[in-house]
């Protein structure tokens, strides 16, 4: 529909660029790392309701309806609606979050929270994930309120807070869809913009967090025989886990039809001790890692079988490997065993998009016809919330056009021209669905 494209036009790049600078100057204040650091969204829904309001039923001014909804204080969500002429038809742009990763400002070469322009790079905190798609979807909406094209779909934003952080719930997307002010999204494509590279993402990992708190028994390293080397006994038994993780979660034959850079994996990334000499054997260790879960695998399934290996391992202790011809597990005349100990912290689930929905299909069209070409990825990083959205009857697509490389790097950027792209795909996407 050629009439929306014209009318719509290209991104408003000094509009776009102002408002970015003003959101990225909030950045600090919206870093998100509790108990420390709890982001105070409303610094960013100001911003951008100064653009919007103006041009709502709020004001008078035109045509958005604009509902600022809040279930912590200063930390509010904002959905924005351009009503369309036929009820029920409905796409959106949901995702667009308003909290940040943290930075560290001595690590970076320019300040992460003012806006910094260096020919197409716009830098800092936020412009890439997720910042830069506020503003993009901002001056969407304004676009449409100013222009007011005759719309059968109604296209909503929602602009949420509590993104980069589960250890606090109840303040975002996913309050939105408890009290059902999402529903009617439900009647047509919701477009997930928090993605990156410009390509439909269509699959995401699920990411099961686990810490194996390893106990021997403390000695004198000279007289090891008197010790249950806990670190020994961590390698030895993560190996056997690991290599049984990787014969029940094999490479799954759907990750290459949607081109997952890796398959299922189960890893280590972090290890601690209580401390003590370099003589002494400590009594304990804990290794904490993650399971990255490709999405056609069941992350309790995952979870129940991880334990079945410890279980397996503490009753048969006696039977893993040791190192060297002292190295044990058991001290019988101390009646002491060796033991593993698991826990998970709070999972989620990857999300493999619907390929045959509407929305991808939309998605890609625009992609090839904007960007020249249309290649969709996978990848076994997360995104929270979505698979819930899934699950509840939400035909979920996912996009982005910042850049996958400074995704929560240190030196973020975006591309102008990327955005300025992003744009164009958001007008043929409305476009197309016109027809």
């Amino acid at each position: 529909m050629a009439g929306v494209e014209e009318t719509l036009g290209e991104l408003n790049k000094e509009s776009f660029v102002s408002l970015l600078g003003k959101l990225i100057g909030e950045s600090k204040h919206v870093q998100n790392n509790p108990p420390d650091l709890i982001p105070e969204e409303d610094r960013v829904v100001k911003h951008v309701q100064d653009s919007l309001l103006p041009l709502s039923t709020t004001t008078g001014g035109g045509p958005l309806i604009v509902n600022h909804v809040s279930y912590f204080p200063g930390r509010g969500n904002l959905i924005v609606e351009y009503p369309g002429t036929e009820p029920g038809k409905i796409l959106s742009f949901v995702g667009m979050h308003m909290d940040v990763v943290t930075a560290n400002p001595n690590d970076w070469e320019f300040d992460p929270f003012s806006l910094l322009i260096n020919g197409d790079k716009l830098c800092g905190r936020g412009t890439t994930d997720c910042l830069g798609h506020v503003a993009l979807v901002t001056e969407l909406m304004k676009r449409l309120a100013e222009t007011k094209p005759k719309l059968k779909s109604t296209v909503v934003a929602v602009f949420i807070a509590n993104e980069e952080n589960s250890a606090i719930t109840g303040v975002g997307v996913d309050a939105l869809v408890k009290d059902g002010l999402l529903n009617k999204l439900k009647g047509g494509p919701l477009f997930w913009i928090d993605t990156a590279d410009k390509q439909p993402c269509i699959g995401t990992g699920g990411m099961i967090p686990w810490k194996l708190h390893v106990t021997g028994k403390l000695f004198h390293s000279g007289l090891s025989h008197k010790a249950i080397n806990p670190l020994e006994l961590a390698m030895e038994a993560l190996k056997v886990i690991q290599s049984r993780f990787y014969k029940d979660f094999p490479p799954h034959l759907k990750e290459q039809a949607y081109g997952f850079a890796t398959p299922s994996t189960m890893k280590p990334t972090q290890w601690s001790y209580p401390g003590g000499g370099i003589n002494q054997i400590p009594a304990e260790c804990t290794v904490s890692g993650d399971v990255r879960l490709t999405p056609f695998y069941n992350v309790t399934d995952v979870k129940k079988k991880i334990q079945e290996y410890v279980d397996d391992i503490n009753e048969n202790i006696e039977k893993l490997d040791t190192r060297g011809l002292v190295s044990k597990y058991i001290l019988p005349e101390e009646n002491l065993r060796g033991s593993l100990t698991l826990t998970f912290d709070e999972a989620m689930s990857g999300v493999a998009c619907d390929l045959d929905s509407c929305g991808f299909h939309v998605l890609c069209k625009a992609t090839e016809k904007v960007v020249g070409h249309v290649k969709p990825y996978s990848i076994t990083g997360s995104l929270p919330l979505i698979r819930e959205l899934q699950d509840e009857g939400f035909d979920v697509q996912t996009a982005g056009y910042g850049l996958m490389a400074t995704y929560h790097a240190k030196n973020e950027y975006c591309l102008l021209s990327d955005m300025c792209q992003g744009y164009q795909v958001f007008v043929s996407i409305i476009s197309q669905l016109e027809d």
